[in-house]
């Protein structure tokens, strides 16, 4: 294999609109070096002709980049062996309207930034050096050029993306920055061409007892002989002291296996067992001779998704995870871009999955803005028993129904399935983020029924490549009995963003969802974070052009986002009667605020467990340096409600719940498929008293009530929860009374609440 990650040069102008794929005298254009794998943008910023990207307002630079059209160039050396054995280019992302030459001359064409692409060059290639070329072409200009139907949708940025496949994030979100980018962004390499090798290995649990489960293997291979009498297939598999073997004779190219292991070591998701994996092997045997060979780790389990179209008093509705027989209750997080630049996504990972770890999820949602994760993503969640959420790369607009777009997704969701579809962490597929709820709500009461591409296509391609696991058409998905009810609401599982008022208010705390896949707060990043991306000049007061821009506000003459910042400010004000008149007591102000807020969140949803099953809070971390839901920033600063989350999120937990007629209850949540033994104190964090304890006894995968509180209406307390499960002790709290608050008695209750078991560190807070 030639590796041509590395060094590249770097060339571009401005792109004609309608210019045709040719190789430019790059000599007369401007150029820089480059690095591979790399954005454009990042390249002009290294060589100082874009300044710092992601500091003050300086991403509205990057928009000018939007119509450039850019070459990438490198020589590179291929031996004899290579030249008369052939090789394939391979393209592990490449993004995204792109002709690549070899030598003068052109091998092929991409236009998905999501899959891998592969080109023959066997006919291309010679001895020493050769050159390549690859000319990457405006994204904008190719979306111009067609001819949309008026059924098609999209947010105000986003109209450019509904026919380029690329990134929904990338041109302007929420949560992101508007960088309509290009570049290799993943690993390029030449691989020599194989005469016999696998092209298909798949392993599915379609049995499974507590005694013994079977297999299936379905395998497909290639070969330059006309006779396969000699070929054999060979899988082995070992999990600790748990090992299987089997061999077949082959009779065709393509066939399937069954094997049958007794006793089997399961993957559980965190929380409910160990997430055990067995290395496979599969091998393609000539004679006696191993011609291929793939290793793999699988996990023996089966997972599906029990849910009901309609949730309503009338006819209530379910949706919940079930993994080998057992429900699990969810508790995660949505998977947002690790950078606004793919090609960094990689060095952030480890640390984002670490705190995934750390803070007990054992679901993340891989959001449909964001493009597919690579395998080191899913080989993480599979070690870390992390279920994973995987929507398929649509969100909130209504894409093309013609036929070309139609086949161009089936080709691109085959791929993805194909390459992913033998890790265990995969629980389900979903067809789009929020299509459904736009159609109904958004785009002039579409029925999304009607959305070709999640009721036809998508299902299709899942099934023909992965019949084993659910598909969802949307996140949330409005099944025909939802539209004809007319009521997005009435669906199992929803997206609770509402007003974005109070964080107790009616929307959060009388929610009828089963199971919420996105719920948000915002938190103030800490002090020394903001200071990297926001100029000393305005860094107080919050309202102006940088800290809207950091909303993520997509467009200098826009004002879409901007209101993000002062929903920052009246979320603090709902909480604490004001607005804090200096940053650090507003950063520390909105720290808490999201804190209580995400909290609350997550407590409604367990003490409720069974009506309630899972709850997939919006976000770990951000992509770029903003002001918005996350509870780490961009800096890997950890927000307060980091630490809060963390308490919540234990396998075991005490909470107190909200008040009714004046009496909280003291409930606690097991979400172990064991018995939970421990002991449990509430004190007054002012007085000290205690208000009860005891002993606890909780059943296996339940809650269970064990005490009551009596609470005077109109006063306000900070209850501070201590509790021991075997030797492990652990804490939580509970903000007793109606707002507001006073900012200055909350600092004193915060410094209780950081000595508590697990403990925090006060002074980092904000800071």
């Amino acid at each position: 294999m030639i590796n041509l990650n590395g060094k590249w040069k770097l060339y571009w102008r401005r792109q004609k609109q309608y210019s045709e794929p040719k190789i430019a005298n790059l000599a007369r254009l401007d150029c820089v070096d480059a690095v591979v794998p790399g954005n454009v943008e990042l390249d002009l910023e290294r060589a100082g002709i874009l300044p710092e990207i992601f500091f003050g307002d300086n991403v509205h630079e990057v928009r000018k980049c939007e119509f450039n059209e850019w070459w990438y160039k490198r020589s590179f050396k291929a031996d004899k062996g290579l030249v008369e054995t052939g090789g394939e280019l391979v393209f592990a992302g490449l993004d995204c309207i792109a002709d690549v030459w070899v030598n003068n001359r052109q091998v092929g064409s991409a236009d998905n930034m999501f899959i891998e692409h592969r080109f023959d060059v066997s006919d291309f290639l010679k001895v020493g050096s050769n050159e390549i070329v690859v000319h990457i072409k405006s994204a904008i200009l190719e979306a111009r050029k067609y001819q949309h139907s008026v059924c098609e949708n999209a947010q105000a940025m986003n109209f450019d993306s509904l026919r380029i496949r690329k990134a929904a994030h990338s041109y302007g979100w929420d949560i992101m920055p508007r960088i309509v980018s290009a570049g290799i962004w993943r690993d390029v390499s030449i691989e020599p061409k194989r005469t016999e090798k696998f092209t298909d290995v798949y392993y599915a649990t379609i049995e499974l007892t507590k005694k013994a489960a079977k297999v299936w293997v379905k395998w497909q291979f290639v070969t330059d002989k006309y006779e396969l009498d000699d070929y054999r297939i060979k899988i082995t598999g070992q999990c600790g002291q748990s090992r299987f073997e089997k061999t077949v004779n082959v009779y065709h190219t393509y066939g399937r296996l069954e094997i049958d292991i007794k006793a089997p070591k399961l993957w559980w998701p965190k929380g409910y067992g160990k997430a055990d994996l067995y290395n496979v092997t599969a091998e393609l045997i000539y004679k006696d001779g191993v011609v291929d060979r793939r290793v793999e780790k699988i996990g023996i389990r089966q997972i599906k998704l029990d849910y009901t179209e309609i949730n309503t008093k009338a006819d209530p509705g379910r949706f919940v995870f079930v993994c080998n027989g057992e429900k699990i209750f969810a508790k995660g997080t949505n998977h947002v871009p690790l950078d606004a630049f793919h090609s960094r996504d990689k060095s952030r990972l480890k640390k984002a999955m670490d705190m995934y770890v750390d803070l007990g999820c054992n679901m993340v949602r891989c959001w449909g803005g964001n493009v597919y994760e690579d395998h080191e993503f899913f080989d993480l969640c599979d070690k870390n028993g992390i279920m994973v959420w995987q929507d398929f790369g649509f969100g909130c607009g209504y894409y093309p129904q013609d036929d070309k777009f139609q086949e161009k997704i089936a080709y691109e969701a085959k791929q993805v399935i194909r390459k992913l579809r033998n890790h265990a962490s995969i629980a389900i597929w979903a067809g789009d983020n929020e299509v459904d709820v736009f159609c109904m709500d958004i785009y002039g009461g579409v029925d999304p029924g009607k959305n070709r591409l999640t009721r036809e296509t998508l299902p299709a391609v899942v099934n023909q490549h992965d019949p084993y696991r659910q598909f969802l058409p949307s996140s949330p998905f409005c099944g025909d009995a939802v539209v004809k009810a007319g009521d997005s609401f009435l669906g199992p599982e929803q997206h609770l963003w509402g007003p974005r008022g109070y964080y107790k208010a009616k929307f959060y705390s009388d929610n009828n969802a089963c199971f919420v896949s996105e719920i948000g707060y915002h938190g103030c990043p800490d002090k020394s974070s903001i200071k990297k991306f926001i100029s000393k000049d305005k860094l107080w007061p919050i309202y102006n052009s940088q800290w809207h821009c950091h909303a993520s506000n997509p467009h200098p003459k826009d004002d879409i986002y901007k209101f993000r910042i002062k929903l920052m400010a009246s979320q603090i004000k709902h909480l604490f009667g004001g607005v804090p008149k200096n940053l650090n007591d507003f950063i520390l102000a909105s720290q808490v605020t999201q804190a209580e807020a995400k909290k609350y969140f997550i407590e409604i949803f367990r003490s409720q467990k069974w009506n309630k099953s899972g709850i997939l809070w919006w976000n770990l971390i951000d992509g770029w340096p903003q002001f918005a839901d996350s509870v780490v920033d961009y800096y890997y600063g950890k927000k307060l409600a980091y630490h809060y989350i963390k308490r919540m999120q234990k396998d075991v937990c005490v909470m107190i719940t909200e008040a009714k007629k004046g009496i909280c209850n003291v409930v606690i949540a097991n979400d172990t498929l064991k018995k939970a033994k421990g002991t449990f104190k509430v004190s007054d964090a002012d007085s000290g008293k205690v208000i009860c304890e005891g002993d606890f006894i909780v059943d296996a995968n339940a809650n269970v009530t064990a005490s009551s509180i009596e609470v005077a209406p109109d006063g306000q307390a900070m209850l501070l929860i201590e509790y021991s499960v075997g030797k492990n002790k652990f804490s939580n709290h509970y903000m007793f009374g109606k707002a507001p608050f006073k900012l200055s008695k909350y600092k004193k209750w915060l410094k209780q609440i950081c000595n508590l078991p697990g403990k925090i560190d006060y002074s980092e807070i904000g800071k």
